[in-house]
């Protein structure tokens, strides 16, 4: 008989990450590594990750409060409370807060692969390694996933 996984509204793992606080839900380890769940709180006015592409996950985004910016390569999308956000492989992405109140959203990745990615880059920062977007892009290659160079802010897109 397999066990269930419960997490309660303050458990689970957290992670700071300047702007944006991860709370690690599901890290994998019961489902066999086919789903990670984690919480996204990302204060108001914040821009999040720049746009990027995953190679071996897909990353689904559901608005629980605030409004989400989602820029995918040309093209934005406000997303309201209620809101999914799918992301297969390969599609560059971003997200940022517009609003005046910090964005919560819920995260999957599947497989799970991505999530330690949020840890690596906490460390990485907290040595000093992540204090550049070429620093961010070396955690991030660790998890095949790579800065979205041609929708780089300021780029040609």
């Amino acid at each position: 008989m397999s066990d269930v996984s419960v997490v309660g509204p303050g458990d689970g793992e957290v992670i700071e990450l300047g702007a944006a606080t991860i709370r690690v839900i599901e890290d994998g380890s019961t489902t066999a590594h086919r789903l990670g769940i984690v919480e996204i709180t990302l204060a108001p006015h914040e821009e999040g990750p720049a746009q990027h592409r995953h190679s071996r996950h897909d990353e689904g985004f559901y608005v629980v409060s605030g409004t989400a910016r989602f820029t995918v390569g040309s093209t934005v999308y406000d997303a309201p409370p209620g809101a999914l956000a799918m992301v297969p492989p390969g599609v560059p992405h971003g997200f940022a807060n517009p609003g005046d109140e910090p964005l919560v959203m819920i995260n999957t990745f599947t497989p799970d692969f991505y999530v330690g990615y949020f840890r690596d880059l906490r460390d990485a920062i907290a040595d000093g390694r992540a204090a550049t977007a070429e620093g961010v892009g070396e955690v991030m290659a660790r998890y095949d996933t790579a800065l979205a160079e041609d929708f780089a802010p300021g780029g040609d897109a």
